[in-house]
């Protein structure tokens, strides 16, 4: 069985109904699905792909979506969400994500982002807006791993605070319900947690079976914010630049493999039952039907066992797979410098 493509038997192709998928709650009491529909499609899948994608996944009992500005995709994602509603779907029952990029972090731009993909995506508000880095660095799409911005900044808490700030004013505005954060630290969301107003409702972070991130995990869930988890079979489709020679493959871990035989499902599902057990929402890609019915049943299928578990979080491996190197700030840098591995924020 290819890492690449998953092969279902017939019986996982059958729709969900949305009301069986289980829900998260946040600190503000809303819920939202324990899984998701991710819509980067990297640079392998058209945005019209990607958004008859969103209008089948709708229909097969997908009601969470994730997306961002930076896609490039969210005026064709919003035909689909237009027809979704059009359809008889009541806009409460969808939850939908989108995200500030990096060259908006300037408070009146922030603003005029976020207004720009509710426009786009036909909604008349977002349910959660998310900061998608912490630093305020542009680069070209497409770009390789040696991409530099030459006015590239690193973190500066006051810089993000302003642009907190702008975020905090979009739910007084009412055109967010809650705000959130990505691709953050430990110190960097001690610093934030103590200066911000409105708290983040979730952070977006790289999750899965290699990468199980323990400290920051257990950081987000003692403050009461929601870990979502993007890569969470390990991101197959990423693109080229964030590929390096030492990444491991999570679907061809000998674990995973063995559990997914026994449950007779591909090893992405193993990845989506953990990632769901332990506490994360997963939001998988895909562009393929069977992909993403397959994905949503693994939440409302026979759980995985207390032995899976302890033997899939021993399996850690520490592989970032999105590394960031496009957003280093200096000469002589490493991606580790992006992540404050130490403990503390990489100084200027």
């Amino acid at each position: 069985m290819s890492s690449e493509t998953y092969i279902v038997n017939s019986a996982n192709l059958l729709a969900v109904n949305p009301a069986d998928v289980p829900k998260r709650t946040l600190y503000t009491g809303a819920e939202l699905p324990v899984i998701g529909l991710g819509t980067f499609g990297s640079d392998k899948y058209s945005r019209e792909q990607i958004a008859a994608a969103v209008l089948d996944a709708a229909a097969v009992g997908y009601r969470h979506f994730d997306c961002a500005s930076v896609y490039g995709n969210e005026r064709e994602i919003g035909r689909s969400f237009r027809a979704i509603l059009d359809g008889g779907i009541p806009r409460e029952e969808l939850w939908v994500t989108s995200k500030v990029w990096n060259d908006m972090h300037d408070e009146d731009d922030v603003i005029r982002s976020c207004r720009k993909s509710i426009e786009d995506l036909q909604v008349d508000y977002l349910d959660l807006y998310l900061v998608h880095w912490p630093f305020p660095n542009y680069h070209a799409p497409g770009c390789d791993a040696t991409a530099r911005n030459p006015n590239a900044k690193p973190y500066l808490h006051d810089n993000f605070m302003r642009t907190w700030r702008a975020m905090e004013e979009l739910v007084d505005m009412g055109l967010v319900r809650h705000i959130g954060t990505s691709n953050m630290t430990v110190p960097k969301l001690e610093m934030v947690y103590r200066d911000a107003r409105i708290m983040p409702a979730a952070n977006e972070m790289e999750l899965h079976p290699h990468f199980q991130q323990p400290e920051l995990f257990q950081w987000v869930v003692d403050h009461g914010i929601v870990p979502i988890a993007y890569c969470p079979i390990g991101s197959p489709s990423r693109p080229e630049r964030d590929r390096t020679g030492d990444d491991t493959v999570d679907m061809d871990d000998p674990v995973i493999r063995k559990i997914a035989e026994r449950l007779n499902v591909h090893p992405a599902v193993v990845c989506i039952k953990w990632a769901i057990q332990r506490g994360q929402i997963p939001i998988p890609f895909s562009v393929k039907h069977e992909q993403y019915v397959a994905t949503l049943r693994a939440a409302v299928s026979q759980p995985l066992t207390q032995a899976d578990m302890d033997a899939i979080a021993a399996i850690d491996k520490n592989c970032r797979l999105i590394k960031g190197h496009v957003f280093l700030w200096k000469d002589g840098q490493t991606w580790e410098d992006l992540w404050d591995v130490d403990g503390r924020i990489t100084p200027p």
